[in-house]
């Protein structure tokens, strides 16, 4: 039986863990993870935070929600969580939720909650990419 190449975003798996309770499906996410080829985590769950839950962004390093609550000790944990599922089920790259405060990676929302992006990664795609994990996301595909 062949490993998991893939850790995915668990809401591009199909599954209703966003923010707002529902799901960002990919609907090529969800062959993978359907082919054993890959297994979905949501930091943000694992970390604690219900769903749905109010919308998070980083501002200054932290993550804070729309109305200024400091999630980072839940999107920290819950990053670490996912990393190390990743490990365990012996992943090598990952397809995140693009622009995502835990999963965007290259380009996040930039902390001001008006649909701006900036440079930057999310609380577990920083994790990731230090852990050598290749990164991709729903917007760019690995070719297989």
């Amino acid at each position: 039986m062949t490993r998991p190449r893939y850790i995915v975003s668990a809401c591009l798996a199909g599954i209703a863990c966003r923010y707002d309770g529902r799901a960002n499906t990919c609907a090529a996410v969800v062959q993978l993870v359907a082919e054993g080829r890959a297994v979905a985590a949501c930091p943000e769950c694992l970390g604690g935070l219900p769903t749905p839950r109010t919308p998070s962004e980083i501002v200054h390093g932290k993550v804070l929600t729309r109305d200024g609550h400091d999630v980072t000790r839940h999107f920290g944990l819950g990053a670490q969580a996912a990393t190390e599922l990743a490990r365990q089920e012996g992943c090598t790259a990952a397809i995140l939720k693009s622009r995502s405060p835990s999963c965007g990676f290259g380009q996040v929302y930039d902390g001001t909650f008006s649909k701006c992006l900036c440079e930057g990664d999310g609380i577990w795609a920083a994790q990731l990419r230090q852990a050598g994990f290749a990164l991709f996301s729903e917007e760019c595909l690995p070719e297989e």
